[in-house]
């Protein structure tokens, strides 16, 4: 039933079916003469769409395209999106969005989502208790501090939940009118979004300290209080505050941090594909990790985890893994150390017999001779950090050496793939956290994995939502990323990627969301699931981008 009519239900992106209106439906609603005389199937509008599309200039203009579309046509925006998704991946999230998050202010047309700022900090609880946001599942929140590899863009960071958000529906079957995109615009440190005469946000420098404390804390509750059962998702918070909300609320809510355990989950996911297309075991790796904030040091924890369930004791798995830091290689005794980072540091003893020009600053290339990893990862943001030097030497003593360089954007990458490639003679299995070309080795195309984000957490959300899950832990991050490993072409075809193709994500989305629900279940953080009917229920929570006819109400 619906109660709108005429330019009112025009305009409303939910309902709003443009030209497909049936000719009935615009007797029923007062359209006629609102719209042009034909009326329009569904796959014709895509049609329409995907070719102006694919005639606009850049990627920039592509994004604020579908921007626009979203918000003025949902279903015809998710139809698009979810039929040409590896096409549009790109644009709706990294490495595009990341300029869109830049072009912000300059791009702005209509409000989505909601601005919370501290000028209305006691009116929190009356914004987020609008009627309209009665049924909300997901909220994706953000206070733009370190988006991607950019740095803080205040209130531009808006464009991060924003096109998180989109995936969750076109990858996960969220209902779009179940999510909820939050800024909590707490000022910005970068001068030039403040003197900016466009700039949208609120022109303070960011607010830090207690102050800062007391203003997430006072949104929490709020949400806590107008819904019991929602999911919370933090998004690109700087490293510090990323892992200490997440602490701090994840007993509270059900609540994670996507570019910690998310990240880790999809890393998870791959690395198990790569250690099984090269014919080994997960225990058996000695990884290095460049880049030791909350994404490298989150993505260390689950392998640990991973290592454990596999069976081997949990101070022999940490010993695997060297962390390093804008310091070089974590060791015990640093004052610099994170509370996250503690259970890495390596003893001073472990490191005395290696040669250095320093012990207080053991570079990348020194822990990689004497390392001798069979994994190189990277989470630095810092351009061309796995240098020919460094990943000749990994390749010395590793037949299959793993390299992933996973900084976004592209310009962040620690190595280009095709490098990578070249250094190892073609050897090396690499994933990278933004889209780069197939690279040719030996007459073919080597496919190269993007270890994306939205293999994981639109699944994960599913999971969640359809279990009605109390908590989110660890366990049910491993359970998706072993789910995604299921997945992989690398297990029955030693050539094949070691992810899905991007156009399979709601396949995808569906194991992981049924792998999550289970395990949620599990653990007793489900108790009115019913496992014997898992996979049906994940399949009923997924909305499809399809119309629907209407009826007016009274």
């Amino acid at each position: 039933m619906v109660d709108r009519s005429g330019y009112e239900l025009l305009t409303n992106p939910i309902l709003n079916k443009g030209t497909a209106f049936t000719e009935h439906e615009r007797d029923v609603f007062e359209l006629h003469g609102l719209l042009p005389p034909h009326v329009a199937s569904l796959d014709q509008q895509v049609q329409r769409r995907i070719a102006a599309f694919r005639e606009l200039p850049d990627d920039l203009a592509r994004y604020v395209f579908l921007r626009g579309l979203q918000d003025i046509n949902e279903t015809l925006h998710y139809a698009l999106l979810t039929r040409h998704l590896e096409e549009m991946l790109p644009i709706v999230y990294t490495p595009t969005v990341g300029l869109g998050c830049q072009k912000f202010s300059q791009v702005f047309r209509r409000p989505r989502g909601l601005f919370l700022s501290p000028p209305y900090k006691d009116q929190i609880g009356k914004i987020l208790g609008q009627r309209r946001f009665d049924n909300v599942q997901v909220i994706v929140v953000t206070d733009g501090e370190r988006i991607l590899g950019l740095g803080d863009q205040g209130a531009g960071g808006m464009g991060i939940p924003i096109g998180k958000l989109s995936l969750y529906t076109a990858a996960g079957g969220i209902d779009p009118s179940r999510t909820l995109p939050i800024m909590l615009d707490v000022g910005t440190d970068n001068q030039a979004r403040r003197e900016d005469p466009l700039y949208i946000g609120w022109r303070h420098e960011r607010l830090r300290g207690p102050d800062y404390d007391d203003f997430v804390e006072t949104f929490v509750d709020a949400v806590a209080n107008r819904w019991p059962h929602v999911l919370l998702q933090w998004e690109d918070f700087a490293g510090p505050n990323a892992a200490r909300l997440l602490e701090r609320y994840r007993d509270r809510l059900c609540t994670f941090n996507d570019d910690i355990q998310g990240t880790a989950a999809v890393v998870c996911g791959a690395l198990l594909s790569a250690v099984r297309a090269a014919g080994q075991t997960l225990k058996e790796q000695r990884i290095v990790m460049a880049g030791s904030g909350g994404a490298g040091s989150g993505i260390a924890a689950l392998l640990v985890k991973a290592m454990v369930e596999d069976g081997m004791p949990e101070d022999e798995a940490r010993r695997r893994f060297y962390l390093l830091g804008s310091r070089g290689l974590l060791l015990e005794g640093s004052n610099r150390l994170q509370p996250y980072q503690a259970p890495f540091a390596h003893t001073r003893e472990h490191v005395a017999g290696w040669t250095v020009e320093s012990r207080e600053a053991i570079s990348l290339e020194e822990v990689v001779r004497h390392v001798k990893p069979t994994m190189l990862i990277g989470t630095s943001g810092q351009t061309g950090l796995f240098s020919e030097g460094v990943v000749r030497e990994m390749a010395k003593h590793v037949a299959r050496p793993v390299v992933f360089p996973l900084s976004n954007p592209t310009s962040q990458s620690e190595a280009v793939p095709a490098d990578v490639m070249a250094w190892t003679e073609g050897r090396a299995v690499i994933g990278t956290g933004s889209p780069f070309a197939p690279v040719p080795v030996n007459g073919r195309a080597v496919h190269i994995d993007q270890v994306n984000n939205s293999y994981i957490f639109p699944g994960m959300g599913l999971g969640i939502v359809t279990a009605r899950a109390r908590r989110v832990t660890d366990t049910m991050f491993l359970a998706a990323a072993r789910a995604l490993a299921d997945m992989s072409p690398a297990r029955t075809d030693p050539n094949g990627t070691l992810l899905p193709p991007v156009d399979a994500l709601r396949e995808v989305s569906a194991k992981v969301g049924v792998a999550v629900a289970l395990q949620a279940y599990k653990e007793g953080l489900a108790p009115g699931f019913d496992p014997g009917r898992a996979e049906e229920a994940v399949k009923d929570q997924m909305w499809e981008p399809r119309y629907e006819s209407y009826r007016r109400a009274g």
